[in-house]
């Protein structure tokens, strides 16, 4: 059985006719074709999945479709701006925080929800923001120094304008 769902995705309307149990990653990468997203564990436990559903991490893998009909779904295709990457995203690949960057959409998307609601996250308010992102290439340091650089940046952004 189908049925015609409404998404709002990177800011574009989408309707598609889908399976019910069709779950919103698999949506995203096989009916939208934004293979950012990535297939982990499928059960919830590495946060490779992860989007923002309204500004808050989600994972996709365990979101149905019809649960988040008319709400702001973003993934890591839509963080960049007029084709510039992401302050984190450029953060990632200065520092080296991504190896085989599997895991990276989800450590990316799930580190811009911590700094839209806290720009001047402490070490341990980082490590617990990702703590529901596994990544088995870097160890994490790397990773938690580029939020810390944009936590950074911001701060003195927001001095140079006072």
């Amino acid at each position: 059985m189908k049925r015609l769902v409404e998404l709002k995705v990177n800011g574009e309307r989408q309707q598609i006719a889908l399976p019910v149990h069709k779950t919103l990653l698999e949506v995203l990468r096989e009916d939208l074709h934004l293979t950012g997203t990535k297939h982990g564990c499928e059960v919830g436990e590495c946060g490779t999945c992860t989007v923002l559903i309204d500004d808050q991490p989600v994972l996709s893998c365990l979101t149905l479709p019809v649960e988040v009909e008319g709400r702001a779904i973003t993934t890591i295709e839509g963080i960049s701006s007029n084709g510039k990457s992401h302050p984190l995203q450029t953060a990632f690949t200065q520092l080296g925080a991504a190896q085989c960057g599997y895991c990276t959409p989800g450590m990316i998307l799930t580190a811009k929800a911590l700094l839209d609601q806290n720009s001047i996250p402490t070490r341990e308010e980082i490590v617990e923001a990702l703590s529901g992102n596994l990544c088995r290439c870097t160890g994490y340091l790397k990773i938690f120094e580029a939020v810390e650089l944009v936590a950074k940046q911001h701060r003195e952004e927001q001095r140079v304008k006072q």
